[in-house]
Protein backbone atom coordinates (compact mmCIF):
# COMPACT_ATOMS: atom_id res chain seq x y z
CA UNK A 1 0.00 0.00 0.00
CA UNK A 2 1.31 3.45 -0.89
CA UNK A 3 1.66 6.10 1.81
CA UNK A 4 -0.72 9.03 1.84
CA UNK A 5 0.32 11.69 1.08
CA UNK A 6 2.84 10.27 -1.36
CA UNK A 7 5.04 13.35 -1.80
CA UNK A 8 6.89 13.12 1.55
CA UNK A 9 7.87 9.52 0.79
CA UNK A 10 8.96 10.22 -2.80
CA UNK A 11 11.13 13.28 -2.05
CA UNK A 12 13.69 11.20 -0.23
CA UNK A 13 14.76 9.41 -3.43
CA UNK A 14 16.19 12.49 -5.18
CA UNK A 15 17.80 13.59 -1.91
CA UNK A 16 19.69 10.32 -1.55
CA UNK A 17 20.57 10.12 -5.25
CA UNK A 18 21.72 13.76 -5.25
CA UNK A 19 24.16 13.00 -2.41
CA UNK A 20 25.47 9.76 -3.92
CA UNK A 21 25.86 11.00 -7.51
CA UNK A 22 28.98 13.15 -7.01
CA UNK A 23 30.53 10.49 -4.76
CA UNK A 24 29.95 7.77 -7.35
CA UNK A 25 31.22 10.08 -10.12
CA UNK A 26 34.48 10.80 -8.25
CA UNK A 27 35.01 7.11 -7.50
CA UNK A 28 34.28 6.25 -11.13
CA UNK A 29 36.82 8.81 -12.35
CA UNK A 30 39.38 7.12 -10.10
CA UNK A 31 38.41 3.65 -11.38
CA UNK A 32 38.78 4.83 -14.98
CA UNK A 33 42.16 6.34 -14.18
CA UNK A 34 43.20 2.94 -12.77
CA UNK A 35 42.46 1.33 -16.15
CA UNK A 36 38.74 0.47 -16.27
CA UNK A 37 36.83 0.87 -19.51
CA UNK A 38 35.49 4.46 -19.49
CA UNK A 39 32.27 3.45 -21.26
CA UNK A 40 31.43 0.61 -18.87
CA UNK A 41 32.50 2.39 -15.71
CA UNK A 42 30.86 5.72 -16.57
CA UNK A 43 27.55 3.97 -17.30
CA UNK A 44 27.02 3.71 -13.52
CA UNK A 45 26.93 7.47 -12.81
CA UNK A 46 24.89 7.99 -15.98
CA UNK A 47 22.28 5.51 -14.72
CA UNK A 48 22.33 7.17 -11.31
CA UNK A 49 21.83 10.60 -12.92
CA UNK A 50 18.89 9.16 -14.89
CA UNK A 51 17.33 7.79 -11.71
CA UNK A 52 17.87 11.18 -10.05
CA UNK A 53 16.12 13.05 -12.85
CA UNK A 54 13.24 10.57 -12.86
CA UNK A 55 12.81 10.77 -9.09
CA UNK A 56 12.99 14.59 -9.20
CA UNK A 57 10.19 14.57 -11.77
CA UNK A 58 8.12 12.18 -9.61
CA UNK A 59 8.68 14.41 -6.58
CA UNK A 60 7.54 17.46 -8.50
CA UNK A 61 4.48 15.65 -9.85
CA UNK A 62 3.39 14.36 -6.43
CA UNK A 63 4.01 17.78 -4.90
CA UNK A 64 1.83 19.48 -7.49
CA UNK A 65 -1.00 17.09 -6.66
CA UNK A 66 -0.95 18.36 -3.06
CA UNK A 67 -0.34 22.01 -3.84
CA UNK A 68 -3.85 23.30 -3.09
CA UNK A 69 -4.13 21.60 0.29
CA UNK A 70 -0.71 22.81 1.40
CA UNK A 71 -1.34 26.35 0.07
CA UNK A 72 -4.44 26.58 2.24
CA UNK A 73 -2.42 25.68 5.34
CA UNK A 74 0.81 27.67 4.82
CA UNK A 75 0.10 30.22 2.09
CA UNK A 76 0.75 30.37 -1.62
CA UNK A 77 4.05 32.29 -1.42
CA UNK A 78 5.83 29.56 0.55
CA UNK A 79 4.52 26.85 -1.74
CA UNK A 80 5.51 28.85 -4.83
CA UNK A 81 9.06 29.25 -3.49
CA UNK A 82 9.34 25.50 -2.93
CA UNK A 83 7.82 24.67 -6.31
CA UNK A 84 10.17 27.04 -8.16
CA UNK A 85 13.17 25.52 -6.39
CA UNK A 86 11.91 22.03 -7.30
CA UNK A 87 11.42 22.99 -10.96
CA UNK A 88 14.94 24.46 -11.05
CA UNK A 89 16.33 21.28 -9.48
CA UNK A 90 14.54 19.12 -12.07
CA UNK A 91 15.91 21.21 -14.94
CA UNK A 92 19.43 21.15 -13.51
CA UNK A 93 19.29 17.40 -12.86
CA UNK A 94 18.25 16.92 -16.49
CA UNK A 95 21.20 19.03 -17.60
CA UNK A 96 23.54 17.00 -15.38
CA UNK A 97 22.13 13.83 -16.97
CA UNK A 98 22.90 15.13 -20.48
CA UNK A 99 26.47 16.09 -19.52
CA UNK A 100 26.91 12.74 -17.73
CA UNK A 101 25.75 10.93 -20.86
CA UNK A 102 28.26 12.93 -22.88
CA UNK A 103 30.93 11.42 -20.64
CA UNK A 104 30.32 8.12 -22.42
CA UNK A 105 32.10 9.54 -25.47
CA UNK A 106 35.68 8.50 -26.11
CA UNK A 107 38.94 10.40 -25.99
CA UNK A 108 39.35 13.99 -24.86
CA UNK A 109 35.74 15.06 -25.23
CA UNK A 110 34.45 12.22 -23.08
CA UNK A 111 37.14 12.83 -20.46
CA UNK A 112 36.34 16.56 -20.30
CA UNK A 113 32.62 15.87 -20.05
CA UNK A 114 33.17 13.32 -17.26
CA UNK A 115 35.03 15.93 -15.24
CA UNK A 116 32.45 18.61 -16.05
CA UNK A 117 29.62 16.25 -15.08
CA UNK A 118 31.28 15.48 -11.76
CA UNK A 119 31.61 19.19 -10.97
CA UNK A 120 27.99 19.74 -12.09
CA UNK A 121 26.83 16.92 -9.82
CA UNK A 122 28.56 18.63 -6.90
CA UNK A 123 26.90 21.94 -7.80
CA UNK A 124 23.52 20.20 -8.04
CA UNK A 125 23.74 19.52 -4.30
CA UNK A 126 23.34 23.27 -3.68
CA UNK A 127 20.12 23.34 -5.71
CA UNK A 128 18.89 20.28 -3.83
CA UNK A 129 19.57 21.95 -0.50
CA UNK A 130 17.41 24.90 -1.59
CA UNK A 131 14.53 22.57 -2.42
CA UNK A 132 14.90 20.67 0.82
CA UNK A 133 15.12 23.82 2.90
CA UNK A 134 12.03 25.38 1.37
CA UNK A 135 10.16 22.09 1.79
CA UNK A 136 11.25 21.90 5.41
CA UNK A 137 9.89 25.40 5.93
CA UNK A 138 6.51 24.16 4.72
CA UNK A 139 6.53 21.21 7.12
CA UNK A 140 8.07 22.86 10.17
CA UNK A 141 7.01 26.52 10.04
CA UNK A 142 8.37 28.59 12.87
CA UNK A 143 9.36 25.52 14.86
CA UNK A 144 5.80 24.20 15.09
CA UNK A 145 7.02 20.63 15.53
CA UNK A 146 8.90 21.48 18.75
CA UNK A 147 5.67 21.43 20.73
CA UNK A 148 4.78 17.97 19.47
CA UNK A 149 8.26 16.50 19.97
CA UNK A 150 8.73 18.01 23.43
CA UNK A 151 5.31 17.33 24.96
CA UNK A 152 4.29 13.76 24.40
CA UNK A 153 4.92 13.61 20.66
CA UNK A 154 7.60 11.71 18.81
CA UNK A 155 11.26 11.26 19.68
CA UNK A 156 13.98 11.55 17.08
CA UNK A 157 13.83 7.74 16.81
CA UNK A 158 10.13 7.88 15.93
CA UNK A 159 8.93 6.53 19.27
CA UNK A 160 5.98 7.96 21.18
CA UNK A 161 7.04 9.88 24.26
CA UNK A 162 3.68 9.56 25.99
CA UNK A 163 0.38 11.25 26.55
CA UNK A 164 -2.79 11.61 24.62
CA UNK A 165 -4.18 14.80 23.15
CA UNK A 166 -4.06 16.60 26.49
CA UNK A 167 -0.31 16.02 26.74
CA UNK A 168 0.31 17.07 23.16
CA UNK A 169 0.74 13.56 21.80
CA UNK A 170 -2.35 13.54 19.61
CA UNK A 171 -2.62 13.44 15.86
CA UNK A 172 -0.47 15.79 13.83
CA UNK A 173 -3.38 16.70 11.57
CA UNK A 174 -5.15 20.02 11.46
CA UNK A 175 -4.21 23.49 10.42
CA UNK A 176 -1.18 25.40 11.53
CA UNK A 177 -3.44 27.74 13.51
CA UNK A 178 -4.95 24.77 15.41
CA UNK A 179 -1.48 23.46 16.28
CA UNK A 180 -0.37 26.89 17.46
CA UNK A 181 -3.50 27.25 19.58
CA UNK A 182 -2.95 23.84 21.15
CA UNK A 183 0.70 24.65 21.87
CA UNK A 184 -0.31 27.96 23.47
CA UNK A 185 -2.90 26.20 25.64
CA UNK A 186 -0.24 23.75 26.83
CA UNK A 187 2.14 26.62 27.67
CA UNK A 188 -0.52 28.43 29.73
Amino acid sequence: MLPTPLHPAIVHFPIVLMVFLPIVAVVTLWVIRRGASPFRAWAVPVALAGALTLSAWASLATGESQEDAVSDAVGEAAVATHEEAAERFLALSGLVLVVMAGGLLRDRIGRALRIAATVAALALVAAGIQVGHSGGQLVYPEGAMRGIAGAGGMTGAGERTGGGDEAGGGEMNGTREQRRSEAKDRDD
